[in-house]
């Protein structure tokens, strides 16, 4: 089924999304400011307004988004507009509790906030539905599908040389490599607007690395920290791939000597990071240019996939190390998709995949002969 022929259908904003939880914060301070620039002319009288609508706006925004966050799990269940009627319950219960605070009178006040409060509600439900159709599925996989466009070519022109490098003196390792290519474009080509288990996407960058120290030889050494890392963990896919290229394309083949490329993957409480070293000579401006459009891929699939929440940082250090630090929410895979995948395998995708994974493991492909 085509991407045209999906349901793009109303969805609930995540409550407990970081950029959504931001937008919420700033479009209702933002509401609030105008109102009082709207009814106050001089600027006593405006300060005086803003601290005394706060005190009545920042407790039921807290409140709010706090029950909000707490429900959650239940109203990503429900459909659209289940959950807006549950998301309307929830702002007339933190009405009710707002107007009962002692500075309010009961009736006046609760008529007040409940009706700033609905309006506010609407407004923002309105922002991110609109929101929500600008980023739909049609639009995501165009801006995927370009990013991967970007890696395909040289990720593809890569292979094929280092194959290519060892192909007659070695035709029996030649075709572990072939193989291990097959299986690295089964991924590239795949539907990747998903995301994909961590495991998954390291082993990719392993099997990548693999192929490129045949043609590297000696040159390319990996240095891999992966034992605190969270396999379960969903990834953006290729999320690592494209930055590994580039650390060799820009700080190993550079040098006559080669280097070392160190992988550093670990998890902090509800994070999970990624931390990529490389070689870099300082004046080499194409090098630094390189490094900035891979960071820019990369940085923009975190976006697409996880708003705020995820974040990129890529800097020089000790004067001759690029780094590029990847910090991502850690989320698992939710169990009933778990169920429902393991209800829909057949003997070919599972339990017979499961068996030959050892077999595939005992070969001694190039992916297996980087450095640990």
């Amino acid at each position: 089924m085509s991407v045209k022929d999906r349901d793009i259908s109303p969805l609930m904003p995540d409550w407990r999304n970081l950029g959504i939880v931001l937008r919420t914060v700033l479009g209702v301070n933002l509401g609030m400011l105008l109102a009082v620039l709207a009814r106050h002319d001089s600027a006593r009288e405006r300060a005086l307004a803003v601290v005394e609508l706060a005190g009545s706006v920042e407790p039921f925004l807290i409140l709010e988004l706090t029950l909000l966050w707490l429900c959650r799990p239940w109203l990503a269940r429900l459909p659209y507009w289940r959950g807006v009627v549950m998301v309307t319950a929830i702002t007339v219960v933190c009405a009710v509790i707002i107007a009962g605070l002692p500075h309010f009178m009961l009736w006046p006040g609760i008529v007040s906030v409940l009706f700033w409060g609905l309006l506010t509600q609407a407004l923002l439900l309105y922002y991110f539905h609109m929101r929500n159709r600008m980023l739909s599925p049609v639009v995501i996989e165009a801006k995927l599908q370009a990013l991967q466009a970007r890696i395909r070519p040289h990720f593809l022109f890569n292979s094929l040389n280092a194959v290519m490098s060892i192909v007659r003196h070695d035709p029996q390792q030649a075709e572990a490599a072939l193989q291990d290519m097959a299986d690295l474009f089964r991924v590239l080509m795949r539907d990747n607007r998903d995301l994909t288990l961590l495991a998954d996407e390291v082993e990719l960058c392993r099997q990548y690395l693999g192929l490129e120290k045949l043609r590297l030889g000696s040159r390319l050494e990996v240095d891999w920290n992966v034992k605190s890392m969270p396999a379960d963990a969903m990834v953006p896919p290729l999320v690592l791939q494209p930055l590994l290229e580039n650390a060799i394309h820009h700080g190993v083949e550079t040098s006559s000597v080669g280097g070392t490329i160190s992988v550093n993957i670990f998890s902090v409480r509800d994070e999970v990071h990624a931390i990529l070293r490389n070689p870099y000579r300082l004046g080499n401006d194409r090098h630094h240019r390189g490094n900035r459009i891979a960071v820019a891929n990369v940085r923009a699939r975190l976006a697409l996939h996880f708003d705020a929440e995820a974040g990129m940082s890529a800097k020089v250090i000790n004067g001759g190390t690029y780094e590029v630090h990847i910090r991502m929410p850690y989320r698992k895979k939710p169990p009933s998709d778990a169920a429902r995948q393991a209800s829909r395998a057949t003997p070919e995708t599972g339990n017979d995949k499961e068996q030959k994974a050892p077999q595939r493991a005992d070969k001694k492909t190039p992916s297996h002969r980087s450095r640990e």
